[in-house]
């Protein structure tokens, strides 16, 4: 079966054939197209988790719970938006799931009205997420266009060093450096240095997290770009540290 992607087809997972057919009955009736499987595993090899726009999965079934599944699709990247539905003795493991990052979870019997409003919201968070996965995808293969030794010269660039001090650190001159430079803003698209830095940081390079000396410092502190690309990668290491939450 091939099935081919709409932003209103959805996929419902559930081994009880009457929830199934009211669900999809629900579904159908506001326009959108669907898709009903009884497993997991049978999802999973039909390849609808790439094509439908939203998936709602019960959490307890043969095989493969909603729970595993969607622990797998987050393992795969798959940014398909997922509302679990589930029996009143399984909050707590959806609320789990929710913390994991599923869009909603519903006991059942299922509100119908409410279920349509939270496969709304999930249709948006689909398309939001497959624009990012494009822009994503766009951005490695811009990386992947540079060089080895641009790949080299960037992360020194967005980690603040001046074109001399990227220069003795590879070895190469300040002029060899100031062309990279130059190929690495054109291949990346980048319309401004604090852009390129920026893109550095969503392919995930290693910025390197240097200690100066007060002459090396005063020299960076003196390039706007520089200091620019400093204050990014301080803010970025602050924001990544984990918060402490009390318990509730």
């Amino acid at each position: 079966m091939k099935i081919e992607h709409t932003a209103s087809l959805l996929a419902i997972l559930d081994d009880d054939k009457s929830v199934q057919s009211a669900l999809q009955d629900l579904i159908e009736s506001e326009g959108m197209s669907t898709l009903c499987f009884d497993t997991a595993e049978q999802f999973l090899n039909s390849g609808a988790r790439h094509k439908a726009a939203c998936l709602i999965a019960d959490i307890r079934m043969p095989g493969m719970s909603g729970i595993e599944l969607h622990t797998k699709l987050k393992a795969e990247r798959c940014g398909i938006p997922i509302i679990f539905i589930t029996g009143r003795g399984d909050i707590s493991l959806a609320v789990s799931a929710m913390k994991e990052g599923a869009s909603d979870f519903f006991t059942k019997p299922v509100d119908g009205a409410s279920l349509l409003n939270s496969v709304e919201r999930a249709l948006q968070q689909n398309l939001i997420n497959r624009r990012e996965a494009t822009e994503f995808a766009s951005l490695v293969a811009r990386y992947e266009s540079l060089t080895p030794r641009e790949r080299e010269v960037l992360p020194l660039l967005a980690s603040g060093l001046l074109n001399k001090q990227v220069a003795f650190e590879l070895g190469i001159t300040e002029y060899t450096v100031q062309l990279h430079r130059g190929h690495i803003m054109r291949k990346m698209k980048a319309d401004s240095f604090a852009a390129l830095v920026r893109m550095a940081d969503k392919v995930c390079l290693h910025i390197p997290d240097r200690q100066e000396n007060p002459q090396q410092a005063a020299l960076t502190d003196s390039d706007p770009d520089s200091m620019w690309a400093r204050m990014h990668c301080m803010n970025t290491t602050s924001a990544s540290k984990p918060s402490v939450k009390a318990g509730l």
